[in-house]
């Protein structure tokens, strides 16, 4: 329903993402009422901008991909080209079917009021829309990210991009620079080059998706090394001019590069600017919200959730924070979000997905002779081979104890990291993964053969 003339609620969400909408329909499950805001569309930047249209993109670069490739499995196929009025069809229909599929979940409930407009924090339980205010005996604050870019680098959408106008284009540049070599990065490199572009990394730090485990970055490299996507690490951005065809980059030490557009690509900033909160007394660092582990703000019965959040910008993490903060304002009791226990995924080709900490982290954590490792390749699993893909399997874990990280590279290994979340999660031991019986052939079997050899009784692989 939705009712735009201000009122009183259980619950004032401000933000629709994904840690606002899941909020509010948990919150509407016990019968609160709520008062979900925002001055764009349901769903946010994961459903429009992010997440959701940059894996159909990536979908329509594994088809190319397999179109191209297709004689080496039989198959006799040409690549004519890629229709990029078609191509963002198909993303666009994908994104159109969620969106109506969740606005209809949300103003259909009788608990939760939709509000469009932009909304600001003007009092601690008070958020005003176009000068209708909103008062809520509890607030939460989940108002989401932007694309950040670099001090002096101008973003014009039409040479100089961020992935919201890259989402939007409709042709594919001949040729690219991807600032930035993390998730973003990669993904749209991966997506160019299947699609014919020329491309080139530029990342400041010394590796590429720098977050993942030093392993899992050197497969990514010699994967993209093999797909002739370029890429200069360790090699801050200097400037960028404009030129008759497109930009020049010039980058630490003086090199010059030069291509069609310049993708910034260098990470997302908190929303949190001019809404309010530091006014209501809201802690802020570098502009992300500052709260305890319980996601209160410690003013007023406020909480805040999702990108603005320190922490892993992730969907799944908001999503699951919104949850939490609607079980705890209905009293209850949840338990405490563990954020090593968050899974993470990059669909670019190779895939990564990752649960748990690093081999260096660990190692940090525990000491250096109480952590040991286990590396499978993919190369002995039956699945891999008919896929034709490399990569490998590393775990992670706390000599005597429990498997603390589990590390994956290589086609579709994104959909084993749910299992590879409950063995982090409920900390395992390599002898009990090793019991579970794992269909055979998938990939899935991967992980079961690793847990064999980290247990000490290898069947096909080499402990």
């Amino acid at each position: 329903m939705s009712q735009p003339n201000g009122g009183t609620f259980d619950i004032v969400i401000l933000g629709a993402g994904s840690g606002g909408y899941a909020a509010a329909l948990r919150a509407a499950q016990f019968d609160l009422s709520v008062a979900l805001i925002d001055k764009a569309e349901l769903g946010g930047t994961c459903l429009h901008r992010g997440c959701i249209p940059t894996k159909a993109l990536l979908h329509a670069a594994e088809i190319a991909d397999q179109t191209r490739e297709s004689e080496q499995f039989g198959v006799k196929a040409d690549l004519v080209g890629i229709d990029m009025a078609g191509v963002n069809a198909y993303k666009d229909g994908v994104v159109s079917r969620l969106f109506k599929g969740l606005s209809g979940m949300l103003t259909h409930n009788k608990n939760i009021t939709v509000v469009q407009g932009a909304g600001k924090l003007v009092s601690k339980d008070t958020v005003e829309v176009d000068g209708k205010r909103y008062t809520g005996r509890n607030i939460i604050l989940a108002t989401g990210s932007y694309s950040r870019s670099l001090p002096g680098l101008e973003v014009d959408g039409k040479r100089v991009l961020t992935s919201e106008h890259a989402l939007k284009l409709d042709r594919v540049p001949q040729s690219a620079i991807v600032l930035g070599g993390g998730v973003i990065g990669v993904e749209f490199a991966s997506v160019w080059k299947s699609f014919g572009a020329d491309v080139t990394i530029v990342e400041a730090l010394p590796r590429l998706v720098a977050a993942e485990d030093a392993d899992i970055s050197k497969q990514v490299e010699r994967a993209f090394r093999k797909r002739k996507i370029d890429f200069k690490v360790g090699k801050p951005f200097e400037k960028v001019e404009h030129t008759d065809s497109g930009v020049r980059v010039t980058i630490a030490g003086g090199e010059t590069l030069e291509a069609e557009v310049l993708l910034v690509a260098v990470g997302r900033g908190p929303t949190t600017a001019n809404l309010g909160y530091e006014q209501q007394g809201i802690t802020l660092d570098r502009g992300f919200v500052i709260v305890d582990e319980r996601l209160r703000t410690g003013v007023g019965n406020i909480y805040a959730v999702g990108d603005i959040v320190p922490g892993l910008q992730l969907a799944h993490r908001g999503f699951q924070q919104g949850i939490f903060v609607a079980e705890e304002i209905a009293g209850k009791n949840p338990a405490v979000i563990d954020e090593a226990g968050i899974p993470r995924v990059t669909y670019s080709d190779p895939e990564v997905a990752s649960v748990g900490i690093t081999e260096a982290k660990a190692k940090e954590q525990y000491g250096d002779d109480k952590v040991s490792t286990y590396n499978y390749n993919l190369g002995g699993n039956g699945k891999s081979q008919i896929l034709k893909t490399a990569g490998f399997i590393k775990l992670v874990r706390v000599n005597d104890g429990p498997v603390v990280g589990v590390h994956m590279v290589g086609a579709r290994v994104g959909e084993l990291v749910g299992e590879a979340q409950l063995i982090t999660n409920w900390e395992a031991f390599p002898e009990e993964v090793a019991q579970l019986v794992h269909a055979h052939p998938t990939q899935n079997e991967a992980l079961g053969e690793a847990f064999l050899a980290l247990a000490g009784k290898p069947l096909h692989a080499h402990s």
